[in-house]
């Protein structure tokens, strides 16, 4: 085999590598992780828990999660051609097979699930297949083609990963898991929605009748400002619970009156989308869970 042959082989293991990766959506399966932290932490009272088993958290949720996004890459491959922002994606491109996709993205969510519930526990198996279920059929398969409630279907199963990592430690679930998973409910809606602002034109293009194609601009924007009260409100839940401080606390309240300051003034100006409102909102969930952790830590 000539040097020449090998570079070539070299260069399309690279190329496919880097088409899986952008599949696997690393963005999103890394802020899984970091709400996945989050419950483990508080899951384990404030105690560092078992290496062993969060490792174990991590790289099964993480496969799960990444073949979810393979799945729904592979399901919207139509669309994503339609729609400029995604026609260079792998599979709208055709440099990838959609049947190898498809394959890898089934293994890497099913293999997980009875791995996960040897070497973690049952309920945390359950969880992540609910989350799965929910991402994959519910939301892409079923609703986001068809209603513009489909955010909120897909919000249910993007809450589930503090769940999961609180499961994965506690066994069972309270109130602590739950506040987890009710911010990071309300906490995707206004990250979407500013989101499909800025690609209203595409999705209405595609036929997705995402919330700013159905209901228009202005009503997407009030949702928006409803959507960051409601989060201001229940970010501070954490606090009354007993599972941070007051540094928390004034974290919450600062990120959150910002957050929500932004989407009004957004709604009062003219302007069809704010991109800043997106990124704003990653950051948010960041330092709000980053800061819930710090400021229990014992």
């Amino acid at each position: 085999m000539t040097t020449q042959v090998l570079q070539q082989q070299a260069l399309r293991i690279r190329s496919a590598l880097s088409d899986y990766t952008i599949l696997a959506k690393p963005g999103i399966v890394s802020l899984t992780l970091v709400a996945a932290l989050t419950g483990i932490y508080f899951g384990n009272r404030g105690i560092i828990p078992d290496l062993g088993m969060m490792l174990w958290t991590f790289i099964l949720l993480g496969s799960a999660t990444a073949g979810s996004c393979m799945l729904n890459n592979f399901y919207d491959r139509d669309i994503d051609r339609v729609m400029r922002r995604t026609s260079l994606r792998p599979l709208a491109a055709a440099t990838v097979s959609a049947r190898n996709v498809l394959i890898a993205g089934l293994i890497l969510v099913l293999a997980p699930l009875p791995l996960m519930a040897w070497l973690v526990n049952p309920m945390t198996a359950l969880l992540t297949a609910a989350a799965a279920f929910g991402y994959v059929v519910v939301y892409t398969m079923m609703t986001k083609r068809r209603t513009p409630w489909a955010n909120q279907f897909g919000g249910i199963a993007g809450a589930l990963p503090p769940v999961i990592g609180y499961a994965a430690v506690g066994g069972g679930l309270d109130a602590n898991a739950w506040i987890l998973f009710v911010i990071m409910a309300i906490w995707q809606q206004p990250h979407a929605l500013s989101l499909a602002l800025k690609y209203r034109d595409e999705y209405a293009k595609a036929g997705v009748p995402v919330v700013p194609v159905a209901r228009g601009i202005n009503a997407t924007k009030q949702r928006i400002a409803i959507y960051n009260v409601l989060l201001l409100a229940v970010s501070v839940v954490p606090y009354t619970l007993g599972m941070a401080g007051m540094f928390y606390l004034a974290t919450a309240i600062i990120l959150g009156t910002v957050f929500l300051g932004l989407s009004l003034r957004f709604l009062a100006s003219p302007r069809a989308h704010n991109m800043f409102l997106f990124f704003f909102s990653i950051i948010y969930l960041v330092v709000l869970f980053s800061t819930m952790v710090f400021d229990a830590l014992p």
